[in-house]
């Protein structure tokens, strides 16, 4: 016998997989079968295990029924709400070259650039489409500039094809109310972004966005929870180049508040760049108010306000 695993398949499931016509055992010569759920391919005869660790060629979703099987089964990319079309049309390359890297003869470019005319014609065959396309070309272009996540730029995406589906945009901008739902987006997902800075890569003023903003949220019915100042803290304490005790610091004085109701009715980003330039202070990291005033855009007179309060809080916790 050879020294290749043996294993006996014995059950009536192994009896029904599919046989390998072209492979016959080495041993007793009888049929071999493939065992997808091992990766194997056994002789039925013997049991003698002839290929192992086979690769799984089959989709890696499961379907209970034909309908399920149907909606999962797929082609290609997976499809997006990033795209205006999803992701399902076709994109002709901006390069004139074929698919081995050579470059085009002149007819075969003026031939490839009406194609790309007609292609793009056919993306966008209506007014919705076309502004779609523009609004989610801001989107992708807003969330690069601001470092947010793919799952935020899905999220604003589908945001705004709400707007657009309920007719909420007459009347206003396009860039507007893609600005708003970036702004939404983040904060649903925990990644809140301030209002300044998204001022600073948008095309429409501050007061027009936050107009926009909260009629995008109430008209949508959106659950927009308020931003938690915690949630700035790492991102300004890595820009300033601070320690995890520094952070970790931040985060206690910034929980002292909530404990104390400090933080009621005052600006998030304020409270974090306080309570990150306090933190700062208290484990001896050199910082400045200028420096976190410019890393939080935020006015140094707001931080030196949230940072006497937020100390003051800290004093007034009881000890137990």
């Amino acid at each position: 016998m050879s020294n290749t695993n043996t294993r006996t398949r014995t059950t009536e499931k192994e009896q029904e997989e599919t046989t390998d016509a072209s492979l016959n055992c080495p041993e007793c010569s009888g049929k071999v079968v493939n065992d997808e759920e091992h990766g194997e391919a056994v002789c039925i005869e013997c049991g003698l295990v002839v290929e192992e660790d086979s690769v799984d060629r089959g989709p890696e979703w499961r379907a209970f029924d034909s309908r399920e099987k149907d909606k999962k089964s797929r082609v290609g990319a997976p499809t997006t709400n990033m795209m205006h079309d999803k992701g399902l049309s076709t994109n002709i390359d901006w390069r004139d070259k074929d698919a081995y890297g050579n470059a085009l003869g002149a007819k075969q470019r003026k031939k490839m650039q009406r194609l790309r005319k007609w292609n793009e014609r056919f993306r966008t065959r209506d007014s919705k489409e076309r502004n779609l396309k523009q609004a989610l070309g801001e989107i992708d272009r807003m969330a690069s500039a601001l470092g947010l996540p793919e799952n935020v730029r899905e999220t604003a995406s589908v945001i705004y094809r709400r707007a657009l589906d309920e007719n909420l945009l007459p009347g206003r901008s396009i860039e507007g109310v893609s600005t708003a739902a970036v702004y939404a987006a983040a904060r649903q997902a925990g990644v809140p972004r301030s209002l300044d800075e998204i001022t600073e890569v948008s095309r429409v003023e501050k007061s027009e966005i936050a107009r926009t903003y909260r009629y995008v949220v109430r008209e949508l019915g959106l659950e927009v929870k308020p931003a938690d100042p915690e949630s700035y803290v790492p991102r300004f304490a890595s820009s300033l180049g601070l320690s995890e005790e520094s952070e970790r610091r931040a985060r206690q004085l910034l929980q002292n508040a909530k404990e104390q109701g400090v933080h009621s009715g005052k600006s998030p980003v304020g409270l974090a760049a306080a309570a990150v330039y306090a933190a700062a202070l208290l484990t001896n990291e050199k910082t400045t108010q200028a420096a976190v005033s410019e890393v939080a855009d935020i006015s140094e007179v707001t931080i030196r306000n949230r940072y006497h309060e937020l100390l003051e809080a800290e004093q007034d916790i009881p000890i137990a």
